[in-house]
């Protein structure tokens, strides 16, 4: 029985994926999407379309699934927060206008961090790794009504105070 064409696609794109998890490099579906077309146009494979379909069955043939490679971290007490949303809170929202109410939270923003998911074989061990500490603080307002909002603020030290 004759392999359709796209076989051969399949064929060359394992290797390199497994060659690439070797060497520790994060992978998604998009870039295995465009190493596949790559290897197609490579393979003069012209029935080739990627789809997530495609995808989904090449993963699911080869045993990759997508793993998080830095941690998260540790959940809020949902019952708690819902409890004193519904009441104590929203009393006091009553009061006033959504355009006078605010809401402000400062978020981290990590300029140089790499993505943390990768697709792996199963059964092939996470690999931890530093998050990289180039870090600012960014606060983000607006109000109720979103009507208005508010610059992003930069919070932090400087090493130079002239600037």
């Amino acid at each position: 029985m004759k392999r359709p064409d796209t076989d051969y696609v399949d064929r060359a794109l394992y290797p390199w994926f497994k060659d690439a998890r070797v060497k520790n490099v994060t992978l998604s579906g998009p870039i295995l999407v465009e190493k596949a077309k790559d290897f197609a146009e490579r393979l003069g494979v012209t029935d080739f379309t990627e789809s997530t379909g495609w995808l989904d069955r090449f993963k699911s043939r080869h045993g990759i699934v997508m793993k998080r490679i830095c941690g998260e971290s540790a959940a809020v007490c949902q019952e708690t927060t819902e409890t004193r949303k519904n009441t104590k809170l929203r009393t006091m929202l009553e009061e006033f206008s959504p355009d006078d109410i605010f809401n402000a939270d400062e978020t981290g923003l990590f300029f140089k961090c790499l993505p943390n998911c990768t697709l792996a074989l199963k059964g092939e061990k996470g690999t931890g790794g530093k998050v990289p500490n180039e870090q600012i603080t960014l606060l983000v307002a607006a109000n109720m009504s979103s009507t208005e909002k508010l610059p992003l603020l930069i919070i932090g030290k400087f090493r130079n105070q002239d600037v």
